[in-house]
């Protein structure tokens, strides 16, 4: 497999773009060369594709759906490091605020990528099961993607059904090599599993701060009243108690030294992730099935850039599949001791499968590789064209 030479389809008006779904999530993939030369420049482009900011809260303006799952975008283009087929850049776009968050990755988005580098031409694949490595230019680290690719393109078509997609595609599976520290550096930012955070307007609160894939913060739902197995509007009618999460995300990421100051962090929305975990048990998705506690392994619900998610972000099961190798956090209290490196996660759209490859290293925890299965799948490709901006009156 060989990078494959690409000429310059830059048309004129609007933006060569492709809309791919990813896991459980949708955005706009670009080719590198098709965007401003200036990062900077990026930005209001994106804000202006994707109909943000809308105090309305649902993008219809633009390419976004009004939750964070589907106000994303990919950049794609050659590596720049060595051990990689492409460079992929992940930003996410928020809705209601005009800001693009570099911060962390994409789990879902990362599975279309392969796919996409593929069908652009970018790598040249035959048949059978290709593997691409990707550089993920925001936490720096290499994502292997394997397929399988029929006459030159990704098969879409397959028997894999993920919690949140009805309809079952080929599998994708993802491994993300050496995930520890992608946030911060260090796999434990603070050097502990577990230790109490002082959180202000709310008090001491006992959490677990893990960076693998993507920084996150995890706390026992018991802290805030709640069992653990809540369904995402349940949470979004309860303020209070996301503004309690809010505030231990900003302190959380203070602690791991992700911003320097609360304004910054609180700037800072995509990442700490946080999450609360709880022991296995009984309960209801958001079609109506119901889990049996016996089928899972652990309990989660999470909060992404302010929202409860309907599933999970998957560079947050990751993490929390490693977490829970790690003897100490919370994750790994709540967690059912399992054979293997394989975790069961039950989560508001089904039960999620995430593997973990966790050692000890003399008086430290090594993260040498993280994988899951995905599909993913090109819905339209064209142009997209940004609001255009209204000259000001003089």
């Amino acid at each position: 497999m060989t990078n494959a030479s690409s000429s310059n389809r830059v048309g004129a008006g609007g933006i060569r773009a492709v809309f791919m779904r990813g896991g459980t999530s949708k955005g706009l993939i670009f080719h590198r060369e098709d965007l401003p030369a200036r990062r900077e420049d990026w930005d209001g482009l994106f804000l202006a594709l994707m109909g943000s900011p809308d105090p309305y809260g649902r993008q219809l303006n633009g390419m976004g759906g009004g939750v964070s799952s589907v106000s994303k975008v990919c950049v794609v283009g050659p590596p720049s490091v060595p051990g990689a087929d492409v460079d992929y850049t992940f930003g996410q776009v928020m809705v209601n605020e005009a800001r693009v968050d570099y911060g962390g990755n994409c789990g879902n988005m990362s599975s279309a990528i392969g796919p996409f580098a593929v069908d652009e031409g970018l790598i040249a694949a035959d048949g059978g099961e290709v593997r691409v490595r990707i550089h993920n230019t925001n936490t720096g680290k290499i994502i292997h993607a394997f397929f399988p690719v029929d006459n030159g393109r990704a098969r879409v078509a397959g028997d894999l059904r993920i919690p949140g997609i009805a309809d079952p595609g080929a599998p994708i599976r993802l491994e993300f090599l050496d995930p520890g520290g992608a946030s911060t550096g260090r796999l434990l930012p603070t050097g502990e599993a577990a230790q109490w955070l002082d959180v202000p307007g709310t008090g001491r609160v006992r959490v677990s701060m893990v960076d693998a894939a993507n920084a996150c913060v995890f706390v026992n739902p018991e802290v805030l009243g709640l069992g653990g197995i809540e369904m995402p509007a349940d949470l979004s009618a309860r303020p209070d108690v996301l503004q309690v999460l809010e505030r231990i995300r900003v302190q959380a990421s203070l602690a791991m030294g992700i911003a320097a100051t609360p304004d910054e962090a609180r700037a800072r929305r995509m990442i700490p992730f946080v999450g609360m975990v709880s022991p296995a048990q009984d309960a209801r998705t958001l079609s109506g099935d119901c889990i049996p506690a016996g089928d899972v392994d652990l309990t989660v619900r999470m909060i992404s850039s302010g929202q409860p998610h309907q599933a999970l972000q998957l560079t947050a099961s990751l993490c929390i599949a490693v977490a829970a190798r790690i003897e100490g956090t919370l994750v790994h209290e709540a967690a059912r001791p399992t054979q293997g490196d394989v975790l069961r996660i039950g989560m508001p759209s089904g039960i999620l499968t995430v593997g973990a490859e966790v050692r000890r290293a003399d008086d430290h925890w090594v993260a040498e590789r993280g994988y899951f299965f995905r599909t993913a799948r090109r819905l339209f490709d064209g142009r997209v064209y940004p609001m255009p901006v209204t000259p000001a009156r003089s």
